[in-house]
């Protein structure tokens, strides 16, 4: 019951920050504040009644225009708010899951520790970020230091924190090392696959420029990686990155099947592609299903 609950409870919380990030979506590149002015139509810039802002319902009801000026609202809408629900439910669908399968005294120990529940929070932030990034990259080509870079130091963090609730939830069962020794060798881990994750990229960036003469891949991408490896670790980042190539190979494949696509020069497929957006939904993908895909492949592989 209670994995139920925690579920329904993080879907709804979701709808409500994807309905923020569509702000921010909306004010950051422009430079704008996401806190004033109210919410508004980009169009006629009439202020939106409240039942104008209910995440998902809103759009429907207003069927995708503005009841005014009758402006279009954009798919990304609606999206980017079910998509921020759905990745937090299921986040909180498997970590109920993972708990509810200990003793109940573990569990409520579990539930009231300070490192877990800072630990949840931030991973509700990683993942909020992640879409964040893959829209605004998508939209705009573009990865802000000022979101990659924090959302780094966070992850290193939260790699931390997860150490020290693993020690205090097993520390009951024996004699573990130090802490501080535990602390330590998890912190060297985690920088060594920051540093190998982003000099993947660096390193196909070089070897782009070596054979053509220009940049191919932008130092944004690399600091993803670096972002992807603090919370994911270096497995899980290049799982990340693997699903990302595939993805974005595949996308260009469709794009420019499509006539109209070849006939746009502007087209993002005939250009550049958002290495980053498919970066971020591998980054997606790795942090809810990680282990159980590279557990099938490992499988698969005999080994």
């Amino acid at each position: 019951m209670i994995r139920i609950l925690g579920t329904v409870f993080a879907g709804l919380l979701g709808l409500a920050f994807g309905s923020f990030l569509n702000v921010c979506l909306s004010r950051w590149p422009q430079g704008e504040s996401v806190v004033h002015p109210r919410s508004h139509c980009r169009q006629c810039g009439r202020t939106l009644a409240w039942w104008e802002n209910i995440p998902l319902v809103s759009w429907v009801a207003l069927r995708g225009r503005c009841r005014t000026c009758r402006a279009c609202i954009g798919w990304r809408y609606p999206l980017v708010e079910a998509a921020v629900a759905a990745v937090w439910a299921l986040q909180a669908w498997q970590s109920l899951g993972a708990l509810n399968g200990g003793s109940l005294a573990q569990d409520l120990y579990l539930f009231r520790s300070p490192y877990a529940v800072a630990y949840a929070l931030g991973w509700a932030v990683f993942l909020w970020l992640l879409l964040a990034l893959a829209v605004l990259d998508a939209e705009h080509l573009w990865l802000p230091d000022w979101l990659t870079l924090p959302s780094f130091v966070l992850g290193f963090i939260c790699t931390l924190l997860q150490t020290w609730f693993e020690y205090n939830a097993t520390s009951w069962l024996g004699s573990p090392p130090s802490l501080a020794a535990i602390t330590a060798a998890s912190a060297l881990h985690c920088f060594y696959g920051i540093l190998a994750a982003a000099g993947l990229i660096l390193l196909i960036r070089w070897l782009y420029w070596l054979i053509r003469r220009r940049e191919g891949i932008g130092l944004g991408d690399a600091k993803l990686m670096a972002l992807l490896a603090a919370w994911l670790g270096l497995p899980g980042a290049l799982l990340a990155f693997g699903l990302g190539v595939v993805l974005g190979a595949l996308s260009a494949v469709v794009m420019l099947a499509i006539p109209a696509a070849r006939t746009q020069s502007g087209s993002w497929a005939l250009k550049k592609l958002p290495l980053g957006t498919f970066l971020c939904v591998g980054g997606i993908v790795s942090s809810l299903w990680g282990q159980a895909i590279t557990a099938a492949y490992l499988r698969w592989a005999g080994f």
